[in-house]
């Protein structure tokens, strides 16, 4: 699927592949533990394992079942990650002994509840690229800097759609009852897809205009955009990179309820503060929906299925962003801390602004 991308510099060419040497990312919890409770919490690092494939391993072992154990979310196979998981903490003395060659257990402590989804605060990522010259690097600086400083568009990574990334297509038949999946965890899984697909179309849409809106004056924009001369004169005075349009759903950031934006100066003020930020629709059930010019937007990428719909963040800002280049090696490095459900292959290439894989 090509897309749009919020950075205006043309791409860069450098190599990337995930790697537990090139991609290292740790979890951030939301809460600090307890050290008391009948939880046991363990704080693992993992390599060439998913999140799900180290809960199997564990769970063989000890002779549970895998929902036995709690973790917060689901890390990258191809890389080193470091993550919280939970057991009960009668199984302690028995993980004493366990040994595997991609696992290590770093260090454990205790809590009153089970770890669930969606129990942390972010990740800390570190991502090495290569073959990079002084003019890249260059350019790597360079927009970084702008992501740190403006934010980044919440695209889900290629992740989210599967080895051959097609996992939506499925995913709407299996929404749409055209395709029966027994296991419900793998139909969730599938038609996550499906809405994911359906977010990213529309969040590359509004990037179009984005651009658009850039790049052209309003007399111009009158073919280009089926939109009121009002509302483009408005969207022109927007000095953010990711235009407001009417009828848009905010929400607070990092975290908070939805309301409607209203255009006001105290709405576009705290936008550019990073208190609220725009949301997007994954398309379902019992979920709020834009009006108004954004809500005619957002209907071509919305569908009626048989799940549960929801909002999420699409414009995101990256924290701590730090970059190095090593020029003997030919090669750049990153840190920078993501919230949680946001993909750091995205930042690459929104870096990149082209495709990884």
């Amino acid at each position: 699927m090509d897309r749009f991308y919020s950075l205006g510099h043309s791409s860069i060419d450098f190599h990337f592949k995930q790697s537990p040497r090139d991609f290292v990312v740790e979890e951030i919890p939301l809460y600090e533990l307890s050290g008391e409770g009948e939880h046991l919490v363990l704080f693992v690092r993992k390599k060439n394992l998913s999140t799900l494939e180290l809960i199997g391993i564990l769970a063989k072992y000890l002779g549970i079942q895998n929902k036995e154990i709690g973790y917060a979310g689901l890390k990258d196979k191809h890389a080193m990650t470091k993550q919280y998981i939970s057991l009960h903490k009668k199984h302690e003395e028995a993980l004493e002994k366990f040994e595997h060659e991609n696992i290590k257990i770093v260090s454990k402590n205790y809590h009153n509840n089970k770890i669930r989804i969606g129990h942390l605060k972010g990740n800390r990522f570190y991502i090495k690229v290569k073959k990079v010259n002084p003019t890249s690097a260059q350019k790597i600086d360079e927009a970084l800097k702008n992501i740190s400083d403006l934010g980044m568009p919440n695209f889900f990574g290629y992740q989210r759609f599967g080895n051959d990334g097609d996992n939506h297509v499925l995913g709407e038949q299996v929404a749409k009852g055209q395709k029966k999946e027994r296991n419900p965890k793998i139909k969730k899984l599938l038609i996550s897809a499906y809405q994911s697909h359906l977010f990213n179309l529309w969040l590359s849409r509004r990037l179009e205009i984005n651009t658009l809106i850039e790049s052209f004056e309003i007399s111009e924009l009158e073919s280009l955009l089926n939109m009121p001369n009002n509302e483009l004169e408005k969207l022109k005075k927007q000095k953010h990179p990711f235009k407001l349009i009417s009828g848009d759903i905010m929400e607070h950031y990092p975290h908070g309820r939805l309301f409607d934006f209203e255009g006001t100066e105290h709405d576009f003020e705290r936008f550019n503060e990073r208190g609220i930020t725009v949301t997007g629709l994954l398309c379902g059930k019992k979920v709020r929906t834009s009006s108004d010019i954004a809500g005619t937007i957002e209907k071509d990428f919305d569908d009626q299925i048989n799940a549960d719909g929801a909002r999420r963040y699409a414009w995101v800002y990256p924290t701590e962003v730090e970059g190095r280049f090593k020029p003997v090696e030919a090669q750049y490095e990153m840190n920078f801390t993501l919230p949680k459900g946001s993909y750091a292959t995205v930042l690459v290439e929104e870096i990149a602004k082209r495709k990884l894989i």
